[in-house]
């Protein structure tokens, strides 16, 4: 069994991991039992990258709005029905609350809601796979819920249906089948496939909403490879009841491509950006712009379609202050890249065609980070300045910083800076010799071994003869006695 504990601290980035802790404590304080369900967990069981948080609460999510909206939340949208609201966080982080749920279908794609326990919310969902969920409660933290033993599935590398009759009541989906069968390489469970065949052959997608139909199309966009789950809906032929005028054939491929480039290399240096916003038209490139706004018009997220439309804005606007004289030095572009919005510095990064910037990123991916090697911990070690010493991950971060700009070059240089920050040496270890201990009374004092040679005194001598003649008296009574015996 996995230790979930383990998964939630590793797993997430620090960013997913604050956003989870603010709902915590807001679902707490509320007296909400609060669980992280769906895609997150299937993510964390199977090794997958986590990409979205969908956490469930056993109570109304609405009325948590204000709250998370203090905590740092911004309000993306929202489905009064499931009782769902759509959140950003910072860093990056999407986020799904939805109360928990139970669902039924009296017709096709026309659920009846009501609010119910999280077994009965597990057991509405789509696939095995997505009905499992972790708790995030007090006591129980990092409890596994697997009532449809989604772990077997996962490990099958299988989506299988949680109710037979999954595709006809929510038809919509066959189309997540084939999105989620493209991003993580799985197949269909066997009666799972034979069921989802007889839904396109009989046509059970009529049934799917508008609004599932918008909130499908901006899932495309938010894929890490949006273009091999574009094709392979267009190849089973979802495209044409999604959105016919959005094809493969209108995507800028190549360009596409060094966008994943540029997001690797940031990726590396710790800047982790959602590419969605800036990938958008990549893959709308070749579209009119109609069909683009109408693609637009439908996505549910109305925050996400703001992001579109503003990042080329706060783009140009970081790339101007990276030329600034405010980020002339090394140490001081590198704060602002890492510390700027991740979309920004990334839709920078892909676009800019300035040599000076160019450069400056090149720097940022190769150059720079060399700086960390030359950090002397031998010579901090010597002056007994270790991680254990109060502000030491700080000292790093500002040699790493000076080095950085070449402003430390010599041995000597580095320990005059270094001197400062350096402790007292401790003082010599004390000796105490221990006192020697009283000699008893009435114990006999050893005799002195005599050194070879030294003659007795006559008293001496005396003595040792009466000894010797007592001892010889005794034995010769122990031998009379022994005969008469």
């Amino acid at each position: 069994m996995a230790d979930y504990i383990y998964l939630l601290e590793s797993r997430l980035s620090q960013a997913q991991q604050k956003a989870l802790q603010a709902v915590r404590e807001i679902a707490r304080a509320k007296g909400l039992t609060v669980f992280l369900v769906g895609g997150a967990v299937r993510d964390l069981t199977s090794g997958s990258p986590v990409r979205d948080l969908d956490v469930a609460v056993q109570g109304n999510a609405l009325k948590l709005r204000k709250e998370l909206e203090k905590a740092g939340a911004i309000l993306s949208g929202e489905l009064e029905p499931m009782q769902a609201l759509y959140l950003e966080y910072p860093g990056g982080v999407r986020m799904e609350i939805a109360s928990t749920v139970a669902v039924t279908y009296p017709k096709p794609g026309k659920p009846v809601i009501k609010l119910a326990t999280i077994q009965d919310d597990l057991r509405r969902r789509d696939f095995t796979a997505n009905a499992m969920a972790l708790s995030l409660n007090e006591g129980s933290y990092g409890l596994l819920m697997d009532p449809l033993n989604g772990v077997a599935d996962i490990e099958n590398r299988e989506l299988r249906l949680v109710n037979n009759y999954g595709f006809i009541e929510d038809p919509v989906r066959m189309i997540r089948a084939v999105r989620f069968a493209a991003r993580l390489g799985w197949q269909l469970e066997e009666r799972t496939r034979a069921r989802y065949e007889t839904g396109k052959e009989e046509g059970y997608i009529s049934a799917m909403t508008a609004f599932q139909r918008g909130y499908e199309l901006e899932e495309v966009v938010h894929e890490d490879d949006p273009l091999r789950v574009l094709q392979r809906l267009e190849q089973e032929g979802w495209m044409k009841v999604l959105c016919p005028a959005w094809t493969s054939a209108k995507v800028n491929v190549g360009e596409l491509d060094r966008l994943r480039d540029t997001q690797g290399q940031l990726f590396t240096r710790g800047i982790n950006a959602d590419a969605s916003a800036v990938q958008f038209p990549l893959l709308t490139a070749k579209m009119q712009s109609k069909d683009v706004a109408g693609l637009k018009n439908i996505f549910p997220r109305r925050s996400f379609v703001t992001e579109i439309d503003s990042l080329e804005a706060q783009g140009k606007k970081f790339a101007a202050e990276l030329s600034s004289k405010q980020a002339a030095t090394p140490s001081a572009a590198w704060k602002m890249l890492i510390s700027a919005k991740p979309e920004a510095v990334l839709w920078a990064a892909y676009t800019t065609k300035n040599a000076a910037l160019q450069a400056k990123f090149k720097n940022f991916y190769t150059d720079w980070p060399q700086a960390r090697q030359r950090i002397p911990y031998t010579m901090m070690q010597e002056m007994r300045i270790t991680p254990e010493l109060p502000g030491y991950d700080e000292l790093v971060e500002k040699l790493f910083f000076e080095l950085m700009d070449g402003k430390l070059g010599t041995p000597e240089e580095m320990k005059a800076y270094l001197e400062p920050y350096s402790p007292p040496a401790p003082p010599p270890p004390v000796h105490l010799r221990r006192p020697r201990a009283p000699r008893k009374e009435g114990k006999a004092a050893r005799t002195r071994k005599r050194p070879e040679g030294e003659a007795l005194d006559e008293a001496a001598a005396a003595a040792i003869a009466v000894a010797a003649m007592d001892g010889g008296d005794a034995v010769a009574a122990r031998r009379r006695r022994s005969r008469r015996d």
